[in-house]
């Protein structure tokens, strides 16, 4: 297995292989309870009803009935069934009936590809993707959302800042095709 995290490059294939790559160690099709807890700051499940947070804000969550949830039992859902753990290191794990099917990265891992100035020249690194998608909000362009089928992989690619702002690898909509 080549771990992405040390060979971010990897990222703009066009036609990367996902059998034969790991995120943090994990790759895809594993348990989710191989996901180490430590690395775990959030979850998003089925069981949360309401969920209070934020910038400086501790994450609080509520089932259907108001009770609180601990962060625990809400991985321990997770990791049993469907949802999302979300990492402090910012590697997101995407859950299907306890199996990592996903991997979302964002934040400083992207920085690798900070020689990118231009929307032109992440199409030159990256390749020309096989659907391509505009954010547009009030008017403005808020970002360029690219889809490579083979490679089931979305990367955004951000116009404001000119930079490739996020990743995300595995079985997420609209990776494997329409």
């Amino acid at each position: 297995m080549i771990e992405i995290l040390e060979n971010l490059d990897l990222l703009s294939r066009p036609n990367l292989d996902l059998a034969s790559v790991e995120v943090n160690g994990i790759a895809l099709g594993a348990p989710a309870t191989t996901v180490p807890r430590q690395r775990i700051v959030g979850g998003l499940s089925s069981i949360i009803a309401r969920y209070r947070g934020g910038t400086d804000i501790e994450s609080e969550y509520y089932d259907a009935e108001g009770r609180s949830l601990t962060l625990d039992q809400v991985i321990e859902d997770i990791v049993r069934s469907d949802g999302f753990l979300y990492g402090a290191d910012e590697i997101n794990y995407k859950v299907r009936a306890g199996a990592v099917v996903g991997f979302a990265i964002s934040g400083p891992h992207l920085s690798h590809f900070a020689h990118l100035t231009s929307y032109e020249e992440f199409l030159t690194v990256f390749g020309r993707p096989d659907r391509i998608h505009e954010n547009w909000a009030y008017g403005d362009l808020l970002s360029y959302e690219t889809y490579y089928w083979s490679a089931r992989k979305h990367v955004t690619w951000d116009p404001w800042e000119d930079r490739v702002s996020f990743v995300n690898l595995g079985d997420f909509e609209g990776n494997s095709g329409p």
